[in-house]
């Protein structure tokens, strides 16, 4: 069997060791996995949403926040409603911005750029967001480190600083006082501006020439900063995303993931030119990443050059366990994990008017309270990855069945666990000319499709109609027929 490998569009097409096309797929071990399409289940917001966060307090209750360019909203099930819960008089939003969100504790904090003050949400109490007291600044990037609430790419009152990291008081997100308390700031100044801030037990602060680690020793000091990378940074604030203590981003030469200690390269050789070539850079800023651990992905949404508007139309994959990559063709504005808020009978009565009428299966987890799942949002509505299964299509390297000679396929066998399958064979005598396909040829009732496909060259491309689970690989049969 000719195993279905990794995606690898950097490589020539004769001679791929993997294959060149993985489309709509999610690499597996032993072959792909399928991609289910975006469906969206709230009523709308006021504007493209630009931020969604999960919150739990302490009893368990969860809340799912989102934000636009002028305001905050809780998703309420029950009705499907995006509640306006902004402080009095809204935000603006820098266009190019996005909502970050954090916990600290029973609070919920939320920057969206130096435009606005940050906000604060304490769970169980608060009806409204609210400005966070003690002069913090406001900020392109928030997280909490340890016991520390972090802002970085600041604006304190006179100008936006682009190097500066402001951290709060010790255990206190109302404490702002440099010197008080153990807040203060540290200026990054020959670095170039910050692009990412990730929080967890250090501080990970990725600029565009450097990325920073910041660990906490204690007073005097309070934090100690190691450049731990000076050979790359991170060049586009939307691509950051991390699983646990690993960063993934993507710096002027190809995307990468951070230990804590190095960045070590992910895409190089692999998917990092046919990225720069197909990304529509005018629409940087839409470019949006996020981690799904339940699949075990980093997944990057992005405008390719395909998309005149700029709307993001496309996810690049990367399975971390497995170091391979796939895409899919999705328009979806914003990605992010969350936990559902759960249904009741008759809350369904707000995404369809009947049970027939549901984008996704009745018992997804969308649909029971608590369980996590992988969204995000389409324009002013939020959404998630469980409508059907999308069609997966997954293309060959190209070899010579016989070296010098022309060969004719007669028959290929796939692999696969789903419904209907169709092959088409791709041919021709010189790697200079354009390649020519057959029809497509569904797989008949002996487990293969016929063909009769000659040429110097081959490949083959498998397409999986929806409802398929697994794509494993391909048998061909052929035989050569000759010099010509």
């Amino acid at each position: 069997m000719i195993q279905f490998g990794e995606w690898l569009p950097d490589q020539p097409d004769h001679s791929n060791p993997g294959v060149t096309i993985a489309n709509n797929v999610i690499p597996a071990s032993y072959g792909y996995r399928p991609v289910n399409s975006f469906v969206t289940y709230s009523n709308p917001a006021t504007g493209t949403i630009k931020g969604i966060f999960a919150a739990k307090d302490n009893s368990g209750n969860i809340k799912l926040f989102a934000g636009d360019n002028s305001k905050l909203y809780n998703f309420v099930a029950s009705t499907s409603n995006l509640v306006d819960i902004s402080k009095a008089g809204g935000y603006s939003v820098n266009a190019n911005a996005q909502w970050r969100f954090s916990q600290f504790g029973n609070y919920v904090i939320a920057s969206g750029s130096v435009a606005t003050p940050i906000q604060k949400w304490q769970l169980g109490t608060d009806t409204a967001f609210s400005d966070l007291s003690g002069d913090a600044p406001n900020a392109d990037f928030s997280a909490v480190v340890r016991d520390f609430v972090w802002t970085a790419n600041v604006d304190e009152g006179s100008g936006r600083i682009p190097y500066r990291c402001v951290w709060s008081g010790f255990n206190d997100i109302t404490s702002w006082t440099p010197g008080i308390d153990q807040s203060d700031f540290q200026d990054l100044p020959d670095s170039g501006a910050i692009t990412g801030l990730v929080g967890g037990e250090y501080a990970t602060i990725l600029c565009e020439r450097a990325i920073f680690r910041a660990t906490f020793t204690g007073p005097p000091l309070i934090w100690q900063f190691d450049k731990v990378e000076s050979q790359r940074g991170c060049s586009l604030p939307g691509s950051v995303c991390n699983y646990g203590s690993t960063v993934f981003y993507l710096s002027d030469n190809g995307f990468h993931a951070f230990d804590g200690q190095k960045s070590i390269p992910i895409g190089n050789e692999k998917i990092d030119k046919f990225f720069f070539n197909d990304f529509n850079a005018a629409y940087r800023n839409r470019v949006t990443a996020s981690v799904d651990p339940l699949n075990q992905i980093a997944v990057w949404s992005y405008p390719s050059n395909s998309s005149v508007t700029g709307e993001p139309d496309k996810l690049l994959i990367y399975n971390y366990t497995l170091n391979r990559w796939s895409i899919a063709e999705v328009t979806v504005d914003f990605i992010a994990p969350f936990f559902s808020a759960g249904y009741t009978v008759d809350g369904l009565d707000n995404l369809s008017a009947t049970l027939d009428g549901l984008s996704s299966v009745l018992d997804s987890q969308l649909f029971r309270g608590g369980e996590f799942f992988f969204g995000g949002a389409l324009g002013n509505r939020l959404g998630t990855f469980t409508g059907d299964v999308l069609r997966g299509t997954i293309e060959t390297g190209e070899a010579a069945l016989s070296m010098g000679k022309h060969g004719i396929v007669t028959r290929v066998y796939p692999y696969y666990e789903g419904i209907e399958v169709f092959i088409e064979i791709g041919t021709r005598n010189n790697q200079l000319l354009p390649v020519t396909y057959t029809s497509q040829v569904a797989v008949n009732g002996e487990g293969f499709s016929p063909f009769r496909a000659e040429g110097r060259y081959h490949r083959a491309r498998v397409t999986m109609e929806p409802n398929w689970e697994k794509a494993q690989g391909i048998d061909i049969e052929a035989r050569q027929i000759g010099r010509r």
